[in-house]
């Protein structure tokens, strides 16, 4: 990660002196130092107020409160605030509202509300960070260059008269010609060979399914369109400020609809924003394969966690508060997994607008809560631990990744809408959790030979280029195991020629004939007893051997699990959904092939991270644990450091 100039772990929050009167900032600065806080996001949503009026521009609050930060010793990141354009944008231009899918023009009153194509949007915004570019590009206090505020993330597609002519540019430039382009999408199925450009439009709302590849290419057109956005707001602050680093943050866990790895190489450091999904019962399971992912995306380089909640949210159907200690566990998780810095969103409670039931560093009842003291805890003790400022973890297994297979799984008219690209990455990162194996996640073209085992949970999409560094892995020696599903269409959604699992049957060493979906609430029955639902195949070997076996079910007696040797390594296909103790129990003879153990001395409960010279232990049961003879109390967090 890019050097902050803060010496130590980042600590920190959104600050929103704006909401308040000046003579509240003083406070807040006296309190921060309390806290331990060392940055502070500021600026995300100010666009309203540094330009009242087109043109005329009202810095002078924002600079007193630059100079009062820097006077603390509080460094600043420092926002663009165009993810919230002023009402006077709207009336002016009211061309450069959002479009939904139906062709509702949507109204303002929140944030991202605009046309990311708007060429109006983009000369205003690429402005406001000209001018805060100009102004505070060389001031001590600025650390990082924060572009935006969650890209994408109320405004990912736009299906406007505006974005239908970038689409089409983006079209020409991506396929070349219409011939491709109706090669592409397979425009002889329904009647859709396009004869001139002007006829294709964004995929709205249509009386039936529209042509998935259409979608697929739309889909990754409004990625890129944001990403332009990005790299224009960032070239302009580069120019004034080249020394100082300059990111986003990612929505790692919420957005679908962002090819990160694309986004991953244009920031200067990854940063992203993580909320608990408060109900779930393995929520720390979750926060742990977010951070993994980010790290992933910072290429196992220490990354920012931008935002996340001292408590409830309030966004979610029920906003659950955090128990004590939890505030912590969570954010030592991130750190352990290689954040070099904990921010939350926000410093202070807001007393109005959409976000006033959010938590914040500061809660509306003051400085003598629960909040307010852990908040102040925490802060003491990443000081502590300023050490682990720029190592690296270690990583055991690699888990593939890909954002585009995600698009295209879960489109229209597949073969089950119980299948689902989430739902098969966790089953199987939670495996390798509670194995207490780390993970890398990794693009599907991506290097993979310095792993023993690499995991594909879901790759329905999968590229030429996918397939042949797969093959390749195995080939080499590697272990791989690959879910069901996986390598039916290449990157044009479009089938290949043979049986499934099209570009994966030869490293598998089988063909599906047909896929065997099963009714809701249907359960299967494997040879060692293994329970399973959601998914069967007709799986014919080729190579492979069966492992288990079906015994009910649409295909009984036959392979179930396979095993194929191909060159100096193995691959794995499992062709059902089978129950979680089951997967765990296949993967330990996997994990044989990988020359891996699990772990299974130390409780299921008890979360261990090494980065290097450190070892996090994190206990997330109800019951002390001990490791290498240290005790670890319940619900704490334990950081030793290993001799090399």
């Amino acid at each position: 990660m890019a050097d902050l100039q803060l010496g130590g772990l980042a600590y920190g929050g959104d600050y929103t002196p704006e909401q308040w009167p000046e003579e509240v900032w003083a406070e807040d600065v006296a309190l921060m130092r309390q806290a331990g806080v060392n940055l502070v996001s500021l600026g995300m949503f100010n666009w309203a107020l540094l330009e009242p009026a087109p043109g005329q521009y009202t810095f002078e609050w924002l600079d007193r409160v630059l100079e009062l930060l820097h006077g603390a010793g509080i460094r600043v990141d420092l926002g663009t605030p165009t993810a919230a354009p002023p009402p006077w944008f709207a009336r002016n231009h009211p061309g450069a509202r959002l479009v939904d899918r139906a062709g509702h023009v949507l109204g303002q009153g929140g944030r991202q509300s605009f046309c990311p194509s708007s060429p109006q949007y983009a000369a205003a915004a690429a402005n406001i960070a000209e001018q805060l570019g100009r102004r505070y590009g060389t001031h001590p206090a600025l650390s990082l260059w924060h572009v935006h505020n969650e890209f994408a993330g109320v405004n990912a597609h736009c299906y406007c008269g505006t974005c239908a002519e970038a689409f089409r540019a983006w079209l020409r430039a991506r396929h070349g010609d219409l011939a491709t382009l109706n090669a592409a999408w397979g425009t002889a199925f329904w009647g859709q060979r396009y004869g001139d450009w002007a006829e294709i439009e964004p995929p709205r709302l249509a009386p039936t399914a529209v042509n998935p590849a259409q979608q697929l290419d739309f889909l990754r057109f409004c990625s890129d369109t944001h990403l332009a956005n990005y790299r224009r707001e960032r070239d302009v602050l580069r120019a004034h400020s080249p020394a100082v680093p300059i990111t986003t943050n990612f929505m790692i866990a919420n957005c679908k609809w962002v090819d990160y790895w694309k986004w991953a190489g244009e920031v200067d450091i990854v940063a992203n924003d993580h909320y608990l999904a408060s109900e779930r019962a393995d929520r720390h399971v979750e926060l742990a394969m977010c951070a993994d992912l980010t790290r992933s995306l910072a290429g196992g380089a220490p990354w920012l966690l931008m935002e996340h909640s001292t408590s409830a949210v309030n966004w979610q159907p029920r906003n659950i508060a955090k128990r004590p200690g939890e505030l912590a566990r969570n954010s030592l998780a991130h750190v352990a997994r290689g954040a070099d810095g904990v921010m939350f969103f926000q410093w202070r409670a807001s007393r109005f607008g959409a976000e006033k039931f959010h938590s914040a560093m500061l809660p509306q009842a003051g400085t003598g809560t629960r909040i307010f003291r852990e908040v102040t805890d925490l802060g003491t003790r990443l000081a502590a631990l300023g050490d682990l400022r720029g190592t690296r973890v270690a990583a055991d297994v690699a888990v593939v990744w890909d954002w585009e297979a995600w698009w295209a799984l879960e489109l229209e008219w597949r073969p089950s809408v119980d299948v689902t690209f989430r739902e098969r990455v966790e089953a199987y990162y939670a495996r390798l959790w509670e194995a207490h194996l780390t993970v890398d996640f990794v693009h599907p073209e991506a290097g993979l030979g310095r792993y023993p085992l690499v995991v594909v949970p879901s790759l329905y999409l999968t590229t030429a280029a996918a397939a042949k560094n797969l093959d390749a892995y195995v080939s080499g020696g590697g272990t791989l195991v690959v879910s069901y599903f996986s390598g039916v269409v290449d990157a044009n959604d479009a089938v290949p020629d043979g049986p499934y699992p099209g570009a994966l049957r030869e490293v598998l060493g089988l063909a599906v004939e047909e896929f065997l979906p099963l009714r809701s609430g249907e359960r299967l029955l494997l040879s060692d007893g293994s329970r399973a639902d959601v998914w069967a195949e007709d799986v014919r070997l080729d190579g492979a051997t069966a492992v288990l076996s079906y015994v009910d079910g649409p295909a009984p007696g036959g392979p179930a699990v396979t095993r194929h040797e191909r060159g100096g390594g193995v691959a794995w296909y499992v062709s059902t959904r089978l129950a979680d103790a089951d997967l765990s129990r296949l993967l330990e003879r996997v994990y044989a092939d990988a020359g891996l153990s699990a772990r299974a001395a130390v409780p299921s409960t008890l979360e261990l991270v090494r980065r290097p010279p450190h070892l996090f232990a994190i206990n997330h049961g109800v019951e002390p644990a001990e490791v290498r003879g240290v005790a670890v109390p319940a619900g704490e967090v334990v950081v030793l450091r290993e001799e090399p």
